[in-house]
């Protein structure tokens, strides 16, 4: 059925657009046309002067709405999952896992297939933050399951992940870049973190190949003055992406802003969400705006998409616009899908998210309820 989406500030991929109409079929964008222009007769919607935007894609989050897939992978943690990132106006999302056992790793896996295979939507695949890191920026994850990757290591990813991994963490001055490669020609998106890279190796992984970076300046070597590290590489590379967790924890707004200037396009946002856990390998201790271990090392936010992009407006200054692009349109850049995410744009899905003008939530639009 022919949808019309009328009287709202369109978030388009050049600016906002008013006195326009959004129109979807069969869960697509297919035009935006200016108002008076729809002939035939559609369903409409009035948006009553609310803003509308792509509906945001998370590419790192292990957990919330009070389970931890990445430490009980199943079904149901999924889908408590899905409705977390929905409260954030994110409409899609990567499934992520710690340097993990590797029968946890194939449980993530059962329960990511089981979870389409029951109709689950959203869910964009499994993202695994690890093993491959090194060691001295580990983080929070354990360093009893780190390893440096052999042959063995990616026969098996390729084989019990196949068609399920679709995002891999690692640390390239840790890996042989031909088994790198192996994962990248398997359609897998490869992003350097973790890592103790110098500039030189950082740089050499990003030109092997290697399109992203995993939340910047966190868990990784140092932008000092004598070495660059893999911040220097990260922005004096011309492609390359870098994720960030914009909650000002994990990064001061400062460096946000700064590091905003010199990428631009290349920085997109991501929660790296958890939730509390007080039993097992990963042990996540709520704190008023983070997670810590036992131990008290960061280990995870309490973001949603939504809070991210208005922390970027309102901490950061960066244009309202610009920070809807970075929840949406950038990080779709790294996904290769039959019908692409991130824009308001004929041939694109038709999912959004309506902000009111204190940019609160007021409705998350999805393809299945919209076509």
């Amino acid at each position: 059925m022919l949808h019309a989406y009328t009287n709202g500030i369109i978030a388009s991929p050049t600016g906002w657009l008013q006195g326009h109409t959004i129109l979807t079929e069969n869960g697509k964008v297919t035009a935006l046309v200016a108002d008076g222009e729809v002939k035939e007769t559609v369903h409409t919607t009035d948006l009553q002067g609310d803003y509308i935007a792509p509906a945001f894609i998370d590419m790192q989050i292990y957990g919330g709405g009070g389970e931890l897939f990445s430490m009980y992978p199943s079904v149901q943690s999924l889908t408590t999952l899905y409705g977390y990132c929905k409260s954030g106006g994110a409409a899609y999302f990567m499934a992520t896992i710690p340097t993990s056992s590797t029968e946890l790793m194939l449980a993530a896996m059962k329960a990511v297939k089981a979870y389409w295979e029951q109709g689950g939507q959203g869910l964009l695949g499994l993202h695994l933050e690890g093993p491959f890191f090194n060691p001295v920026k580990k983080g929070a994850h354990i360093e009893a399951y780190i390893k440096v990757p052999t042959a063995a290591d990616i026969d098996w990813i390729l084989e019990e992940g196949k068609g399920i991994v679709k995002m891999m963490t690692l640390a390239p001055e840790r890996c042989d870049i031909q088994l790198v490669k192996r994962l990248m020609d398997a359609g897998i998106i490869i992003s350097a973190g973790h890592s103790n890279a110098t500039y030189p190796e950082a740089y050499a992984g990003f030109e092997a190949g290697i399109p992203a970076a995993t939340h910047l300046y966190n868990a990784m070597s140092g932008f000092q003055h004598r070495e660059p590290g893999m911040p220097g590489a990260i922005f004096d590379h011309p492609k390359v992406m870098a994720s960030i967790v914009v909650d000002g924890v994990h990064v001061n707004y400062n460096a946000v802003r700064i590091s905003k200037k010199i990428l631009g396009e290349r920085l997109y946002l991501i929660t790296d969400a958890v939730d509390e856990n007080l039993e097992g390998d990963y042990k996540y201790i709520r704190r008023p705006d983070r997670f810590v271990t036992p131990e008290g090392i960061l280990s995870g936010s309490c973001l949603t998409m939504l809070q991210a992009v208005q922390n970027c407006v309102t901490h950061v200054g960066i244009d309202l616009h610009e920070a809807l692009r970075m929840a949406a349109e950038y990080p779709a850049r790294l996904l290769t899908r039959e019908v692409p995410l991130g824009m308001i744009a004929p041939g694109y899905e038709a999912a959004f998210v309506v902000l009111d003008r204190s940019l609160a939530l007021k409705q998350l639009l999805l393809p299945q309820t919209i076509s």
